[in-house]
């Protein structure tokens, strides 16, 4: 049998300058010893995120022939982890991805909003098609603003009791997924938290985190390239929250000390080799 580490193929855009999607999760994964194949749906110079008029190339065309290509040469994965799409097209290539690797572990971090806006390029087809994706996941990591768009809902930003954030967690599993985590909820406790729902036991968890003032970009990516590195190794979904949470935590705040400018990311680079020491049970709770 082939000895080799396990693979992932990440179907995410690139951006040159920013610290997210493909340029943090490959450095991520790899330090936790998951091989990364990059499956760029667009290539930017920088994020979105106020860094000036962006050069942004379409890379539609290439995903179809490089699983193509994968397909011959024989090559497995044990995951599929898709992020943001720009096209219908696209949505349609992450699900060919899927269906050629069915026994593969299918994370969707359906990037389509924030702060209970949708970004310019989710249109309401782009909205529909994210949540076919949802529906052949196995684990899904949206944010509020793209939980309440999965369940065609209006954006509420009150903060969450335990029973509303249970009803909200098992309405969004009702879709598809067996696995759904939820990023950066307030609750009603007056806590910042990443919530939990395994519906193979019925389990509930959070994993709580220190408020720290700013909002940087690429989070949310970070927290999903852990949690799909965790879930690879063993991890139950409570553990792997906890230690995606644990080093978003430690990033943040690291990066925070310095006073950086927060459109350029998090500082990961000197943290990352917590990602390589083996990690104690967390602070989760049950929900």
């Amino acid at each position: 049998m082939e000895k080799r580490p396990q693979r992932v193929a990440a179907i995410h855009d690139l951006s040159g300058f920013g610290r997210c999607s493909l340029s943090v999760i490959l450095p991520v994964l790899s330090v936790m010893g998951v091989q990364v194949c990059p499956v760029p749906t667009a290539v930017l110079s920088t994020h979105t995120g106020g860094l000036g008029e962006v050069v942004f190339r379409d890379l539609t065309d290439y995903i179809e022939p490089a699983l193509a290509h994968y397909k011959e040469l024989g090559i497995g994965f044990e995951a599929v982890y898709s992020g943001f799409l720009g096209s219908s097209a696209q949505v349609d290539a992450c699900l060919s991805f899927f269906r050629s690797y069915p026994n593969a572990l299918k994370i969707v971090d359906p990037v389509m909003g924030d702060n209970g806006k949708p970004y310019r390029t989710c249109t309401p087809e782009m909205q529909s098609r994210m949540a076919e994706l949802a529906a052949v996941a196995d684990v899904i990591t949206p944010n509020l603003t793209e939980a309440a768009i999965l369940l065609k809902k209006g954006y509420s930003y009150e903060p969450l009791t335990h029973a509303a954030a249970r009803s909200l967690l098992v309405k969004l599993s009702e879709l598809g997924p067996n696995c759904v985590v939820i990023t950066g909820a307030e609750l009603a406790t007056g806590e910042i938290a990443n919530l939990g729902y395994d519906r193979a036991n019925g389990s509930f968890w959070f994993v709580p985190c220190d408020y720290v003032p700013v909002s940087y970009p690429g989070c949310g990516d970070i927290f999903a390239s852990v949690l799909t590195g965790a879930l690879l190794g063993g991890a139950s979904l409570p553990i792997a929250m906890s230690r995606a949470a644990g080093f978003v935590e430690l990033c943040v705040k690291t990066t925070f000390s310095y006073g950086a400018d927060s459109r350029y990311g998090v500082m990961f680079e000197s943290v990352l080799p917590a990602l390589s020491q083996p990690s104690a049970p967390g602070n989760y709770r049950t929900l």
